[in-house]
């Protein structure tokens, strides 16, 4: 009974509707927020952690946690992990990521899936240091599309190859994959940004989690950091209510879980021999001007 209720709740959400700030589509509700995003104050001992969608983020929030309260598995239960870390342009009727941060006490770690160029101007003014992570476009895309198909909150992906198709023109919320991951690159020559890839945390995660530690001006010891590998493992993180957004009324796990894989190479059981020639040309056009690579599978 309780499951039929979830579904026709979830049948009845409208799907989301979007709209553009400056040719970056956007949810409707983050663009009719649009000023008050972009004017929010950020102060310099903010830590933001942004990436594209389905990149690793909610992984990066919870490694940050842990190191932050020294790998305390319980301080890091103490709330779901986005009102822990309030997402920056996420906008409902009687809340907001805005409202959550300037109601947080300082120092507050916030989290963003904006492109650099719409990044309110208060965290290069105020020196913030920003953890971007990124993901191969090949599984990014296929995380995407699962992720669009059980959030209601987002357009209704279409079938596999539409959805090819819209992801390549850079026509899916939050804009194109290719401008995001370079944007941020770039970036990092002028600001305090540490540049994670997903690949790489998947393939040494206790080197990368030290990185992160680093770059927060923390010294843990090494059986702190193993605890900290272990509880942000993918197994772990699905089991724990905290970090899975069980209880987000938009999301629909049964069709698809948030926490899905988490593996590098799925792509492989999607793309067909064309979609692979297709996205490998656009990808060198694309990635022609930066000196950003990523590893396809491991």
């Amino acid at each position: 009974k309780v499951e039929k209720k979830k579904e026709l709740e979830w049948a009845l959400i409208p799907p989301g509707e979007v709209s553009q700030v400056d040719g970056i589509v956007l949810e409707k509700n983050i663009c009719n927020s649009w000023d008050k995003i972009w004017n929010f104050e950020a102060k310099p001992d903010d830590l933001l952690i942004a990436s594209y969608p389905k990149a690793g983020t909610t992984w990066t929030q919870e490694i940050v946690d842990l190191i932050q309260n020294n790998g305390d598995i319980e301080k890091s239960k103490r709330a779901p992990i986005h009102l822990r870390q309030p997402f920056l342009e996420w906008v409902r009727t009687t809340n907001s990521g805005i409202d959550q941060a300037n109601a947080m006490p300082s120092p507050r770690t916030l989290k963003t899936h904006l492109p650099v160029q719409l990044l309110p101007p208060s965290f290069w003014e105020k020196n913030c240091k920003i953890i971007y992570v990124a993901r191969n476009v090949k599984d990014n895309m296929v995380s995407y599309y699962y992720f669009q198909k059980m959030n209601k909150g987002l357009p209704d992906p279409g079938s596999w190859d539409e959805y090819f198709e819209t992801f390549l023109s850079g026509k899916v919320v939050w804009g194109s994959w290719f401008d995001h991951v370079k944007g941020w690159w770039k970036k990092k020559e002028s600001h305090p940004i540490l540049y994670l890839f997903y690949e790489e945390m998947m393939k040494d995660p206790k080197r990368e989690i030290r990185k992160v530690m680093e770059f927060l001006g923390k010294n843990l010891k090494e059986e702190v950091l193993d605890k900290i590998v272990y509880n942000t493992s993918f197994d772990v993180m699905k089991r724990n209510p905290m970090t899975n957004y069980i209880n987000d009324v938009k999301m629909n796990h049964r069709l698809s879980p948030f926490m899905r894989k988490g593996v590098t190479g799925d792509w492989k059981n999607h793309f067909t021999e064309a979609q692979n020639k297709q996205l490998n040309e656009n990808y060198e056009k694309n990635m022609a001007d930066t000196s950003l690579s990523f590893c396809m599978e491991l």
